[in-house]
């Protein structure tokens, strides 16, 4: 009865890494959108494994309607103090009551969300800096009813689409790591300055790259301006090798870094934090604002506008189509030969079996003396083969062994 419609088709257009000019962004774990995004996501997971161990499936939820409003501090060289907290809403709706048994999902979600913060920040202290709360209220009776339909595969809760591709270019590649690095354990040892708010732009024009880096310094470990400019010159030299790294293949290249360009210091005006986030001091954040299933933020790529952070793992399209297209890209590229650029397009249909969706496209720009017959023909089956995993990415969300944003 359900039938998915697979298309292929060749595009004609320049591959992203040979064009004049690219742009790719990606924020750390300490930019406001990444806590926000991580709050709904550590939501969800907490709900989903009560929810599997009491009553042996994922209920009804979705909580990717996330909201963080900036505290109020004061930051000096040498020191500072939080004198207004982060504020955390997570909204949305979720199944709160089976039968005559209350889901305790308050607790469920600030001790998820308080463990994110502890895992990943060394000085942002969740009962001391951050308030929690949250605006759940029960789901509609019809999308329950989809989403607990537990006869086979689950039932697509939302009519929406998932893309993905590959391969990552050489500046997606750099600014992805680099903010990787800078937030590594690794990193943080050699230079305990470099707070957790780390956000990275990347632009490439020809074989230009300039790399555009906003850290947040730890005021109690940066003691006076001179101090704070030496560690910006460690920061930028690391940032600059890492990217002659990845470029080592490439000729002719030449990258420009450049950390923290809004400080004025003649002014005293630097990027100080008490603790590792701009969150501290009015900046905000909101829900699906930051990078996509891939860690990045790609102009120069299709995307989706879909918030994975929250969503339900066992049947919310808008959260597995776009993992799985990225998988299913990432697989032709690998095996297929001949192909400069995939890209995979997974289209939805509420009340659809989620490994059956409405439609699959996939795209290809191919190399020279491609078959593209073959080529064709392989992508199909790689798709058919990875559309049936679907089902299992639950899992693999659930104990955080896909990156998701």
């Amino acid at each position: 009865m359900w039938k998915s419609q697979i298309i292929v088709e060749r595009i004609d257009r320049l591959p992203v890494a040979s064009q004049q000019t690219e742009f790719v962004e990606r924020k750390g774990v300490g930019h406001p959108d990444y806590i926000i995004d991580s709050a709904c996501e550590a939501a969800s997971r907490a709900l989903s494994r009560y929810y599997k161990e009491k009553y042996g499936s994922v209920l009804h939820h979705n909580l990717d309607k996330g909201l963080l409003v900036g505290g109020s501090s004061r930051a000096w060289f040498g020191g500072g103090v939080v004198e207004e907290p982060i504020y955390i809403l997570i909204a949305g709706r979720a199944t709160i009551k089976v039968g005559e048994e209350e889901i305790p999902y308050n607790e469920l979600i600030k001790e998820e969300v308080e463990k994110f913060i502890r895992d990943n920040f060394r000085f942002l202290k969740p009962d001391e800096h951050v308030i929690i709360d949250t605006k759940i209220r029960p789901g509609s009776i019809d999308l329950k009813t989809v989403v607990e339909y537990n006869e086979g595969i689950p039932l697509a809760n939302d009519t929406s689409f998932g893309v993905g591709y590959a391969p990552l270019t050489s500046l997606e590649k750099i600014v992805y790591e680099t903010e990787r690095m800078i937030n590594s354990k690794e990193f943080k040892s050699r230079i305990p300055e470099s707070g957790e708010d780390c956000k990275v732009m990347g632009l490439r024009i020809g074989s230009k790259y300039y790399i555009t880096v906003a850290d947040s310094l730890i005021a109690h470990l940066t003691p006076d301006l001179d101090h704070y400019l030496s560690v910006k010159e460690d920061i930028r030299k690391e940032v600059e090798s890492h990217a002659y790294k990845i470029l080592s293949e490439e000729k002719d290249v030449e990258v420009n870094v450049q950390v923290n360009t809004a400080d004025i210091p003649s002014k005293n005006s630097v990027y100080l934090t008490v603790t590792g986030t701009s969150a501290e001091s009015g900046d905000d954040g909101n829900t699906g604002r930051g990078n996509r299933v891939n860690g990045l933020i790609t102009p120069n790529r299709q995307m989706s506008l879909e918030a994975t952070a929250g969503k339900n793992a066992r049947s919310h399209v808008g959260k597995l189509y776009n993992l799985s297209a990225r998988m299913i890209a990432e697989r032709i590229y690998n095996e297929v030969p001949g192909l400069q650029e995939v890209y995979v397009r997974l289209l939805s249909q509420i009340g659809r079996p989620i490994n059956r969706p409405l439609a699959i496209s996939i795209q290809y720009i191919p190399g020279d003396n491609v078959d593209e017959k073959t080529l064709a023909y392989e992508a199909v089956e790689i798709a058919k083969e990875e559309i049936e995993k679907v089902v299992k990415l639950e899992e693999l969300i659930l104990s955080s062994k896909v990156t998701l944003f």
